[in-house]
Protein backbone atom coordinates (compact mmCIF):
# COMPACT_ATOMS: atom_id res chain seq x y z
CA UNK A 1 0.00 0.00 0.00
CA UNK A 2 2.71 2.47 1.01
CA UNK A 3 4.79 1.54 -2.04
CA UNK A 4 1.81 2.10 -4.37
CA UNK A 5 1.01 5.49 -2.80
CA UNK A 6 4.63 6.51 -3.10
CA UNK A 7 4.72 5.38 -6.73
CA UNK A 8 1.55 7.30 -7.56
CA UNK A 9 2.87 10.40 -5.84
CA UNK A 10 6.12 10.25 -7.80
CA UNK A 11 4.22 9.70 -11.05
CA UNK A 12 2.13 12.84 -10.38
CA UNK A 13 5.32 14.82 -9.78
CA UNK A 14 7.16 13.62 -12.88
CA UNK A 15 4.09 14.14 -15.09
CA UNK A 16 3.41 17.64 -13.82
CA UNK A 17 3.90 20.51 -16.26
CA UNK A 18 6.38 22.10 -13.84
CA UNK A 19 8.59 19.01 -13.79
CA UNK A 20 8.40 18.55 -17.57
CA UNK A 21 9.55 22.14 -18.11
CA UNK A 22 12.16 22.02 -15.38
CA UNK A 23 13.88 18.93 -16.78
CA UNK A 24 13.78 20.05 -20.43
CA UNK A 25 15.59 23.34 -20.94
CA UNK A 26 13.88 23.91 -24.30
CA UNK A 27 10.84 25.03 -22.26
CA UNK A 28 12.71 27.40 -19.95
CA UNK A 29 11.73 31.10 -20.12
CA UNK A 30 13.49 33.07 -22.82
CA UNK A 31 15.17 35.37 -20.31
CA UNK A 32 16.66 32.48 -18.35
CA UNK A 33 18.33 30.97 -21.42
CA UNK A 34 19.52 34.35 -22.69
CA UNK A 35 20.78 35.70 -19.36
CA UNK A 36 24.37 34.35 -19.72
CA UNK A 37 24.63 36.32 -22.98
CA UNK A 38 23.94 39.66 -21.29
CA UNK A 39 27.56 40.18 -20.25
CA UNK A 40 28.79 39.29 -23.75
CA UNK A 41 26.36 41.77 -25.32
CA UNK A 42 27.62 44.46 -22.95
CA UNK A 43 31.22 43.68 -23.91
CA UNK A 44 30.39 43.87 -27.60
CA UNK A 45 28.50 47.12 -27.00
CA UNK A 46 31.55 48.65 -25.35
CA UNK A 47 33.70 47.63 -28.30
CA UNK A 48 31.17 49.05 -30.76
CA UNK A 49 30.48 52.13 -28.58
CA UNK A 50 26.78 51.53 -29.05
CA UNK A 51 24.24 49.50 -27.08
CA UNK A 52 22.26 49.00 -30.26
CA UNK A 53 25.10 48.12 -32.62
CA UNK A 54 22.99 45.23 -33.93
CA UNK A 55 20.78 47.78 -35.72
CA UNK A 56 23.39 47.77 -38.52
CA UNK A 57 23.25 44.00 -39.06
CA UNK A 58 20.48 44.28 -41.67
CA UNK A 59 20.42 47.94 -42.75
CA UNK A 60 17.00 47.84 -44.45
CA UNK A 61 15.27 46.24 -41.45
CA UNK A 62 14.56 48.46 -38.41
CA UNK A 63 16.85 47.46 -35.52
CA UNK A 64 18.40 44.89 -37.86
CA UNK A 65 15.43 42.68 -37.05
CA UNK A 66 16.29 42.35 -33.36
CA UNK A 67 12.80 43.51 -32.35
CA UNK A 68 9.99 45.84 -33.34
CA UNK A 69 10.10 45.33 -37.11
CA UNK A 70 7.06 45.01 -39.39
CA UNK A 71 6.72 41.47 -40.73
CA UNK A 72 4.80 42.76 -43.72
CA UNK A 73 7.40 45.38 -44.65
CA UNK A 74 10.06 42.67 -44.64
CA UNK A 75 7.94 40.36 -46.81
CA UNK A 76 7.63 43.17 -49.38
CA UNK A 77 11.42 43.18 -49.84
CA UNK A 78 11.40 39.53 -50.99
CA UNK A 79 10.77 38.65 -54.66
CA UNK A 80 7.05 37.73 -54.94
CA UNK A 81 7.66 34.27 -56.39
CA UNK A 82 9.15 33.10 -53.10
CA UNK A 83 6.54 34.31 -50.61
CA UNK A 84 3.05 33.29 -49.53
CA UNK A 85 0.42 35.80 -50.66
CA UNK A 86 0.07 38.39 -47.91
CA UNK A 87 -1.75 41.64 -47.21
CA UNK A 88 -1.69 44.09 -44.30
CA UNK A 89 -4.91 45.01 -42.50
CA UNK A 90 -4.80 48.21 -40.45
CA UNK A 91 -7.07 48.79 -37.48
CA UNK A 92 -9.84 49.63 -37.05
CA UNK A 93 -11.39 47.14 -39.46
CA UNK A 94 -14.40 44.86 -39.83
CA UNK A 95 -15.31 41.36 -40.93
CA UNK A 96 -16.52 42.78 -44.26
CA UNK A 97 -13.18 44.49 -44.91
CA UNK A 98 -11.25 41.32 -44.12
CA UNK A 99 -13.51 39.27 -46.38
CA UNK A 100 -13.14 41.84 -49.16
CA UNK A 101 -9.34 41.62 -48.89
CA UNK A 102 -9.46 37.81 -48.92
CA UNK A 103 -11.52 37.94 -52.13
CA UNK A 104 -9.16 40.46 -53.73
CA UNK A 105 -6.23 38.14 -52.97
CA UNK A 106 -8.06 35.20 -54.57
CA UNK A 107 -7.91 33.18 -51.35
CA UNK A 108 -10.32 30.72 -49.77
CA UNK A 109 -10.56 29.38 -46.24
CA UNK A 110 -8.52 28.39 -44.40
CA UNK A 111 -6.27 31.43 -44.19
CA UNK A 112 -3.67 32.60 -41.69
CA UNK A 113 -4.03 35.73 -39.58
CA UNK A 114 -1.08 37.02 -37.56
CA UNK A 115 0.02 40.31 -36.00
CA UNK A 116 2.32 42.51 -38.04
CA UNK A 117 4.38 43.00 -34.92
CA UNK A 118 4.89 40.04 -32.64
CA UNK A 119 7.00 37.05 -31.77
CA UNK A 120 7.01 33.38 -30.84
CA UNK A 121 3.69 32.52 -32.42
CA UNK A 122 1.66 35.10 -30.50
CA UNK A 123 -1.85 35.25 -32.03
CA UNK A 124 -0.86 33.39 -35.19
CA UNK A 125 -4.03 31.50 -36.08
CA UNK A 126 -5.49 29.39 -38.85
CA UNK A 127 -8.91 30.81 -39.73
CA UNK A 128 -11.57 28.47 -41.13
CA UNK A 129 -14.82 30.46 -41.04
CA UNK A 130 -16.24 33.97 -40.95
CA UNK A 131 -17.05 33.45 -37.28
CA UNK A 132 -13.34 32.78 -36.69
CA UNK A 133 -12.63 36.21 -38.18
CA UNK A 134 -15.04 37.83 -35.71
CA UNK A 135 -13.36 36.03 -32.82
CA UNK A 136 -9.93 37.17 -33.99
CA UNK A 137 -11.04 40.77 -34.44
CA UNK A 138 -12.46 40.81 -30.92
CA UNK A 139 -8.98 40.12 -29.51
CA UNK A 140 -6.41 41.64 -31.85
CA UNK A 141 -5.17 45.09 -30.83
CA UNK A 142 -2.74 45.94 -33.62
CA UNK A 143 -2.44 45.76 -37.38
CA UNK A 144 -2.33 42.22 -38.71
CA UNK A 145 -1.47 40.21 -41.80
CA UNK A 146 -3.76 38.08 -43.92
CA UNK A 147 -1.65 35.30 -45.38
CA UNK A 148 -2.25 32.47 -47.79
CA UNK A 149 -2.40 29.13 -46.00
CA UNK A 150 0.45 27.07 -47.46
CA UNK A 151 -0.21 23.37 -46.97
CA UNK A 152 3.08 22.08 -48.35
CA UNK A 153 4.04 19.12 -46.13
CA UNK A 154 7.47 20.25 -44.89
CA UNK A 155 8.27 23.31 -42.78
CA UNK A 156 11.79 24.57 -42.06
CA UNK A 157 13.61 27.50 -40.56
CA UNK A 158 16.72 28.19 -42.65
CA UNK A 159 19.30 30.54 -41.14
CA UNK A 160 21.49 32.46 -43.60
CA UNK A 161 24.65 34.51 -42.96
CA UNK A 162 26.76 36.69 -45.22
CA UNK A 163 29.54 38.94 -44.02
CA UNK A 164 29.54 42.26 -45.95
CA UNK A 165 33.25 41.82 -46.73
CA UNK A 166 32.56 38.50 -48.47
CA UNK A 167 30.87 37.83 -51.78
CA UNK A 168 29.26 34.58 -50.76
CA UNK A 169 26.94 33.71 -47.89
CA UNK A 170 26.09 30.38 -46.30
CA UNK A 171 23.31 28.52 -44.55
CA UNK A 172 24.48 28.11 -40.95
CA UNK A 173 21.46 26.43 -39.36
CA UNK A 174 18.35 24.49 -40.32
CA UNK A 175 15.49 23.55 -38.04
CA UNK A 176 12.89 21.06 -39.22
CA UNK A 177 9.47 21.61 -37.68
CA UNK A 178 7.27 18.68 -36.73
CA UNK A 179 3.71 19.74 -35.98
CA UNK A 180 2.06 18.64 -32.75
CA UNK A 181 0.18 15.37 -33.25
CA UNK A 182 -0.99 12.33 -31.30
CA UNK A 183 -1.39 8.80 -32.64
CA UNK A 184 -4.45 6.75 -31.82
CA UNK A 185 -4.36 3.22 -30.41
CA UNK A 186 -8.02 2.32 -31.03
CA UNK A 187 -8.76 2.37 -27.28
CA UNK A 188 -7.85 5.75 -25.79
CA UNK A 189 -9.91 8.90 -26.16
CA UNK A 190 -8.40 11.98 -27.72
CA UNK A 191 -8.26 13.57 -24.26
CA UNK A 192 -6.32 10.61 -22.89
CA UNK A 193 -3.91 10.68 -25.81
CA UNK A 194 -3.24 14.40 -25.32
CA UNK A 195 -2.68 14.08 -21.57
CA UNK A 196 -0.35 11.10 -22.02
CA UNK A 197 2.05 13.01 -24.29
CA UNK A 198 4.22 15.59 -22.53
CA UNK A 199 4.47 18.01 -25.45
CA UNK A 200 0.71 17.92 -26.01
CA UNK A 201 -0.11 18.04 -22.30
CA UNK A 202 1.67 21.39 -22.01
CA UNK A 203 -0.85 22.77 -24.55
CA UNK A 204 -3.89 21.32 -22.75
CA UNK A 205 -5.54 24.62 -21.83
CA UNK A 206 -5.76 25.60 -25.52
CA UNK A 207 -6.41 22.12 -26.88
CA UNK A 208 -9.34 21.35 -24.56
CA UNK A 209 -11.12 24.38 -26.03
CA UNK A 210 -10.14 23.72 -29.63
CA UNK A 211 -11.20 20.05 -29.49
CA UNK A 212 -14.04 20.34 -26.95
CA UNK A 213 -16.44 18.40 -29.20
CA UNK A 214 -13.92 15.65 -29.97
CA UNK A 215 -12.25 14.90 -26.64
CA UNK A 216 -14.37 11.76 -26.03
CA UNK A 217 -13.83 10.34 -29.50
CA UNK A 218 -11.49 7.38 -29.92
CA UNK A 219 -9.04 7.73 -32.85
CA UNK A 220 -8.37 4.50 -34.72
CA UNK A 221 -5.25 2.44 -34.31
CA UNK A 222 -2.27 4.36 -35.77
CA UNK A 223 -4.59 7.22 -36.76
CA UNK A 224 -2.63 10.47 -36.50
CA UNK A 225 -4.51 13.51 -35.23
CA UNK A 226 -3.05 16.94 -36.02
CA UNK A 227 -3.46 19.10 -32.92
CA UNK A 228 -1.69 22.31 -33.97
CA UNK A 229 -1.00 23.33 -37.57
CA UNK A 230 1.12 26.42 -36.77
CA UNK A 231 4.87 25.65 -36.78
CA UNK A 232 5.86 27.39 -33.57
CA UNK A 233 7.74 25.93 -30.62
CA UNK A 234 5.56 27.74 -28.09
CA UNK A 235 2.51 26.05 -29.60
CA UNK A 236 3.96 22.56 -29.24
CA UNK A 237 5.85 22.11 -32.50
CA UNK A 238 8.90 19.90 -32.16
CA UNK A 239 12.09 21.49 -33.48
CA UNK A 240 14.67 19.12 -34.95
CA UNK A 241 18.28 19.86 -35.84
CA UNK A 242 18.51 19.71 -39.64
CA UNK A 243 22.23 20.41 -39.86
CA UNK A 244 22.72 17.27 -41.96
CA UNK A 245 20.64 18.94 -44.69
CA UNK A 246 23.10 21.79 -45.18
CA UNK A 247 24.85 21.30 -48.52
CA UNK A 248 26.78 23.47 -50.93
CA UNK A 249 23.75 23.56 -53.22
CA UNK A 250 21.48 24.70 -50.39
CA UNK A 251 23.85 27.51 -49.44
CA UNK A 252 24.13 28.60 -53.07
CA UNK A 253 20.33 28.60 -53.40
CA UNK A 254 19.75 30.78 -50.33
CA UNK A 255 22.69 32.98 -51.25
CA UNK A 256 21.00 33.65 -54.58
CA UNK A 257 17.64 34.39 -52.92
CA UNK A 258 19.15 36.51 -50.13
CA UNK A 259 21.14 38.73 -52.48
CA UNK A 260 17.84 39.77 -54.07
CA UNK A 261 16.79 41.24 -50.71
CA UNK A 262 18.44 44.63 -50.36
CA UNK A 263 20.32 45.19 -47.12
CA UNK A 264 19.86 41.65 -45.81
CA UNK A 265 22.83 39.75 -44.36
CA UNK A 266 21.69 37.68 -41.42
CA UNK A 267 18.42 36.02 -40.48
CA UNK A 268 16.07 33.08 -40.65
CA UNK A 269 13.69 32.15 -43.44
CA UNK A 270 10.60 30.39 -42.06
CA UNK A 271 9.18 28.51 -45.00
CA UNK A 272 7.21 25.58 -46.35
CA UNK A 273 8.22 23.29 -49.16
CA UNK A 274 7.03 20.13 -50.87
CA UNK A 275 10.26 18.11 -50.77
CA UNK A 276 13.94 18.25 -49.88
CA UNK A 277 14.81 18.50 -53.56
CA UNK A 278 12.59 21.57 -53.86
CA UNK A 279 14.26 23.04 -50.78
CA UNK A 280 17.67 22.68 -52.38
CA UNK A 281 16.42 24.20 -55.63
CA UNK A 282 14.67 27.13 -53.94
CA UNK A 283 11.14 26.09 -54.86
CA UNK A 284 9.87 27.42 -51.56
CA UNK A 285 7.16 29.57 -50.03
CA UNK A 286 8.44 31.95 -47.37
CA UNK A 287 6.05 32.63 -44.50
CA UNK A 288 8.32 35.05 -42.64
CA UNK A 289 11.83 36.41 -42.79
CA UNK A 290 13.25 37.25 -39.37
CA UNK A 291 16.39 39.32 -38.90
CA UNK A 292 19.17 39.13 -36.35
CA UNK A 293 16.75 38.73 -33.43
CA UNK A 294 15.82 35.26 -34.64
CA UNK A 295 17.72 32.40 -33.08
CA UNK A 296 19.30 29.45 -34.87
CA UNK A 297 16.32 27.41 -33.70
CA UNK A 298 17.87 23.95 -34.20
CA UNK A 299 19.16 24.28 -30.64
CA UNK A 300 15.63 23.54 -29.38
CA UNK A 301 15.74 19.93 -30.52
CA UNK A 302 14.73 17.76 -27.55
CA UNK A 303 17.87 16.62 -25.74
CA UNK A 304 20.15 19.18 -27.39
CA UNK A 305 22.84 19.88 -24.75
CA UNK A 306 22.45 23.26 -23.07
CA UNK A 307 26.23 23.78 -23.11
CA UNK A 308 26.28 23.28 -26.87
CA UNK A 309 23.29 25.57 -27.30
CA UNK A 310 25.09 28.32 -25.40
CA UNK A 311 28.10 27.96 -27.71
CA UNK A 312 25.76 28.40 -30.69
CA UNK A 313 24.19 31.52 -29.14
CA UNK A 314 27.57 33.08 -28.33
CA UNK A 315 28.63 32.45 -31.93
CA UNK A 316 25.32 33.98 -33.04
CA UNK A 317 26.13 37.24 -31.23
CA UNK A 318 29.70 37.18 -32.50
CA UNK A 319 28.35 37.03 -36.06
CA UNK A 320 25.88 39.85 -35.39
CA UNK A 321 28.74 41.99 -34.09
CA UNK A 322 31.03 41.29 -37.05
CA UNK A 323 28.31 41.94 -39.65
CA UNK A 324 27.19 45.10 -37.87
CA UNK A 325 30.71 46.49 -37.57
CA UNK A 326 31.55 45.73 -41.20
CA UNK A 327 28.38 47.52 -42.30
CA UNK A 328 29.18 50.40 -39.95
CA UNK A 329 32.64 50.76 -41.48
CA UNK A 330 30.92 50.94 -44.86
CA UNK A 331 28.83 53.90 -43.74
CA UNK A 332 25.78 52.32 -42.07
CA UNK A 333 24.93 54.30 -38.94
CA UNK A 334 23.80 52.73 -35.69
CA UNK A 335 20.42 54.08 -34.66
CA UNK A 336 20.35 56.32 -31.61
CA UNK A 337 19.83 54.85 -28.18
CA UNK A 338 16.71 56.95 -27.77
CA UNK A 339 15.18 55.47 -30.92
CA UNK A 340 16.22 51.99 -29.80
CA UNK A 341 14.45 52.47 -26.46
CA UNK A 342 11.35 53.77 -28.22
CA UNK A 343 11.17 50.73 -30.48
CA UNK A 344 11.84 48.38 -27.57
CA UNK A 345 9.00 49.88 -25.54
CA UNK A 346 6.70 49.54 -28.54
CA UNK A 347 7.75 45.93 -28.93
CA UNK A 348 7.23 45.11 -25.24
CA UNK A 349 3.76 46.66 -25.32
CA UNK A 350 2.59 44.09 -27.90
CA UNK A 351 -0.29 42.05 -26.54
CA UNK A 352 -0.81 44.11 -23.41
Amino acid sequence: MYVQVRKNFWARITKSNFFIKLTNWEYWPFGVVQFPLFGYWMWLSLRARSLVFFSASNPRIPMGGMFGESKYDILKTIPPEFIAKSALITLPTSRQEVLRQIEMMGLKFPIILKPDLGERGWMVERIHTEDDIDHYLSRVKLDFIIQECIDMPLEFGVYYRRFPSEQTGHVVSIVEKKMLTVKGDGKSTLEELILSKDRAKLQWEQLKIKFQDQLRTIPGNDEEVLLVSIGNHCLGTKFLDGGHLITRQLSETFDRISKQIEGFYYGRFDLRVTSLDDLNQGKIKILELNGSGAEPAHIYQPGFPLSKAMMVLFRHWKDIYRISMENHQRGVNFISLREGIRMYNKFKAVGK
